[in-house]
């Protein structure tokens, strides 16, 4: 017996691919989602090496972590791929403190001279000038003894 949506000219084997009678398209439907995942798979991936560099500054807990973000936006906005160049070099490179040892010396210094920490400094918050003192204290050593 004869299918009746089927038209007896058609061949008895069609293959599976073709649209049927009532006009559903199973391998367009199956390309399209493929497609859809595809698209959203690439985004994932460009997004994830995109931010690359801010996730290294930020899992290393380096200084210029902010500059790094602000870099990786600027190339994220602007597609100008050199931005996101200096952001990774940025992430990859540690700067070295050089503030520490300079406070450590002038601290060593004001407690050689005899003074309380900060108490050398040359300026007020309100930046006024520091009165001399009329004599200076006995050094520490001086002190204990």
């Amino acid at each position: 017996m004869a299918d009746p949506a089927r038209n007896p000219a058609a061949p008895h084997d069609l293959p599976s691919f073709l649209p049927g009678p009532d006009g559903a398209d199973p391998l367009m439907v199956i390309s399209g989602l493929m497609l859809l995942g595809m698209v959203l798979a690439f985004g994932l991936f460009f997004l994830r090496l995109h931010t690359l560099p801010e996730r290294m500054a930020h899992r290393t807990h380096k200084l210029q972590f902010e500059i790094v973000a602000v870099l990786g936006l600027l190339a994220l906005f602007t597609h100008i791929h050199l931005f996101w160049v200096v952001g990774l070099l940025l992430a990859l490179i540690d700067i070295p403190d050089f503030l520490s040892p300079v406070r450590r010396i002038a601290g060593a210094s004001e407690k050689a001279a005899g003074l309380a920490p900060g108490e050398g400094d040359t300026l007020r918050d309100d930046d006024t000038p520091v009165a001399p003192h009329d004599a200076p204290e006995a050094p520490i050593a001086a002190k204990e003894a």
